[in-house]
């Protein structure tokens, strides 16, 4: 039997391999460099990297000179220095050698230095080689590398071009970042031009450089020998690689751009759903022609670039429509308001449709009143656009019905909740008497009103409040508490949405500090007050729509009330009814009405008794002195029945029916007005002025 594991053992006669073989065979020649004696011996291997012959050698390496450029020399010198110096073991370096026909060729030398127990360096051992083949692969793989970088900086440009545009809403938008320094600049073009296809037509929306435009074709047609036209009638993208070429296929516009000295040029059409929308051209001075991938580029670009757009042309459309269609939905005009200065102003969002459901009104209501309206449906979007003015139209006709506030509030959100939507709405209702300054609140889930003061502080006005409307009407819980402000003569009540108070990334409430502080800081006259907070929304940006309502109560210049009292009288309240007549006198004769006060609380006597036996309700009975050109007091007594008072003939007795005789009689004016579930009997007594 054959010994298998002798076998395997066998080895051949000159195993392990003596290293010159090694080396030659790797096309290496090893030195042996003796630092004491200065020898520099090489292998015969060696001599041929040095295209030296033995005889041509004497074993000195100042003979290398001959073949090694002094610069090179040099510069190994000072490399094997420093390698002794520094207690290097080693050393590497690349260097030109010249042959004997003249030609250079890189080699490269790799030494081992040993040195003695001081440390002191005896001989130089290593090995040189022609590296010409090797550096020449590396050029090579530098070139594709290169190439390669350039490809993948084309891609990056493309890819970021549209993850820019991923972010463009409108046409603008998309120009802005196609002519951005970090856009297509990388591409290296030195122009810009693009233009959108409107009723047969090129329009010109982007040109650059500056002063580069070319009279005559901010609008051209499609037919006309241009290269935006050609690509749009062709669908096919034009490739423009010389002066020459530009020059023979567009004689009109070539003499035009002569003095851009353009050397090439790439005209894309702009397709989005097989149809042509636009077309682009990058002009460069620098290059000539384009490769495939360049061109395949270019075209991925093109494409992306036409998506945008269309994609943009598509927001402002619907922008164009949602704002027509928020401006039909807000008043038309705020009207006048006697006693007091309004201004009112409205910013859509900037994200989104650019449409919500903000609103303001303004309700002018019988005796020197007015109701002011701030709200927020929620949403950005038609629906809520479209909520939104069906419900400002619905509060409107509450309050000039003569509803109370907290009806006004909780008929609202029933209303929005028998819409059957799933659109719920903050609101904030305040009806203001000018003539006394008497502001009674009720708030849906609103931000409180602020109210700037005479010393031009302003300050938040915390008011009760009840669920956002709809809400409460779902929950059953349609209580509205109804709290009372006092605005004097030059104060000014201020309404808005959250989007005048919310700020990125700041909390509310620092959010509405800061708008206290501006209001406070701002213009006095409510126009200029309100432009500056709406300038001041629009510079901040935000995702929300910005409403806004400035009510300035007039100075002391303006004709000005003598006060108001009012109180409540429950059917059966002998003790409120008794308060009511004292505060009727006392406040007649301490208002100059002393001549007239019998008339005054015989006739509210008479006017809240027939409240409290005709109706099941209490009464609530007003006094408050008008100024004007004559002075009067006014009595109001408001019940909750609807029926209306009438005349009629004194009974047997000759005690009832007489009441609106009296009425009649005693006051210079009276009169009857709605008030939603309930009505309101006034008359006017005119006094004496006392000034």
């Amino acid at each position: 039997m054959v010994d298998r594991g002798a076998s395997a053992l066998s080895l051949p006669d000159d195993w392990p391999a003596h290293p010159d073989p090694i080396l030659a065979l790797n096309r290496m020649g090893s030195f042996d460099w003796d630092l004491d004696n200065g020898l520099f011996h090489m292998d015969a291997q060696a001599h041929e990297v040095f295209d030296l012959r033995p005889d041509e050698y004497d074993g000195r390496p100042e003979s290398l000179a001959i073949r090694v450029p002094p610069p090179e020399g040099y510069r190994l010198d000072g490399l094997v220095s420093q390698a002794m110096k520094d207690g290097s073991e080693n050393y590497g370096a690349y260097f030109r050698m010249r042959l004997r026909d003249g030609t250079l060729r890189w080699t490269h030398t790799q030494g081992y230095i040993r040195r003695d127990e001081t440390g002191r360096p005896r001989r130089i051992i290593g090995i040189v080689r022609d590296a010409t083949q090797e550096l020449a692969e590396n050029a090579a793989r530098r070139q594709q590398a290169a190439l390669d970088a350039a490809r993948r900086d084309q891609t990056n440009v493309v890819q970021l071009t549209t993850a820019a545009l991923a972010h463009a809403r409108t046409v603008q938008d998309v120009i802005d970042v196609l002519k951005d320094t970090h856009g297509l600049v990388h591409l290296g073009a030195t122009s810009l031009v693009m233009g959108l296809v409107e009723a047969g037509r090129i329009r010109l929306v982007a040109e650059g450089p500056e002063g580069s435009f070319v009279p005559g074709t901010e609008v051209t047609r499609i037919d006309e020998p241009y290269p935006m036209g050609e690509v749009v009638r062709t669908l096919a993208p034009a490739f423009i690689e010389s002066p020459e070429e530009f020059a023979e296929r567009y004689p009109l516009l070539w003499p035009e751009i002569t003095d851009l000295n353009i050397t090439a040029a790439a005209y894309l059409p702009l397709i989005a759903q097989a149809r042509p929308i636009g077309a682009m051209g990058l002009l460069y001075s620098d290059r000539r022609g384009f490769s495939a991938e360049e061109r395949n580029v270019l075209v991925a670009l093109g494409s992306s670039i036409a998506q945008s757009l269309q994609r943009a042309m598509f927001y402002e459309q619907e922008k164009d429509l949602a704002q027509g269609l928020q401006q039909a939905m807000l008043p038309r005009a705020i009207p006048s308001v006697p006693g007091a200065d309004v201004a009112v102003r409205y910013r859509s969002a900037k994200l989104g449709r650019d449409i919500g459901g903000d609103w303001y009104d303004l309700i002018p209501l019988p005796g020197g009143r007015v109701g002011a309206v701030i709200g927020d449906v929620q949403g950005h979007d038609t629906h809520a656009a479209a909520v939104m003015g069906q419900l400002r139209i619905v509060l409107k006709a509450y309050a000039a019905e003569g509803h109370t506030p907290a009806t006004v509030m909780a008929r609202a959100s029933v209303f929005l909740h028998e819409l059957d939507t799933d659109r719920f709405a903050t609101c904030l209702y305040a009806e203001a008497d000018l003539s006394t300054g008497v502001v009674q609140v009720v708030r849906a889930g609103h931000i409180d009103p602020l109210v700037r003061q005479l010393d031009r502080t302003c300050r938040r006005m915390p008011v009760a409040g009840g669920l956002p409307l709809g809400l409460s009407a779902e929950f059953g819980r349609l209580e509205y508490p109804v709290s009372t402000l006092e605005l004097d003569p030059g104060q000014t009540l201020v309404l808005c949405t959250d989007g005048l108070v919310e700020q990125p990334g700041a909390d509310l409430d620092d959010g509405l500090q800061t708008l206290i502080a501006l209001i406070a800081s701002g213009p006095d006259d409510v126009r200029d007050l309100a432009d500056l907070l709406i300038d001041v929304a629009e510079e901040r940006g935000g995702e929300d729509d910005v409403a806004l309502l400035l009510l300035r109560r007039h100075g002391l210049d303006a004709p000005r009330s003598g006060g108001r009292l009012q109180q409540h009288v429950a059917p059966g309240d002998s003790e409120a009814l008794t308060e009511a007549r004292h505060m009727i006198r006392a406040a007649v004769r301490a208002w100059g009405g002393r001549d007239r006060a019998d008339e005054v609380e015989l006739v509210a006597d008479e006017l809240i008794t027939n409240a409290l036996m005709h109706t099941e309700g209490s009464a609530i009975v007003t006094l408050r002195v008008l100024n004007g050109p004559d002075r009067r007091l006014r009595v109001e007594v408001e019940d909750s029945s609807s029926a209306l008072p009438r005349r009629r003939e004194a009974g047997e007795d000759g005690v009832s029916g007489r009441g609106l005789l009296l009425v009649d009689l005693l006051t210079d004016v009276w009169g009857v007005e709605a008030r939603g579930s309930g009505k309101c009997v006034w008359c006017e007594f005119l006094v004496a002025d006392r000034s």
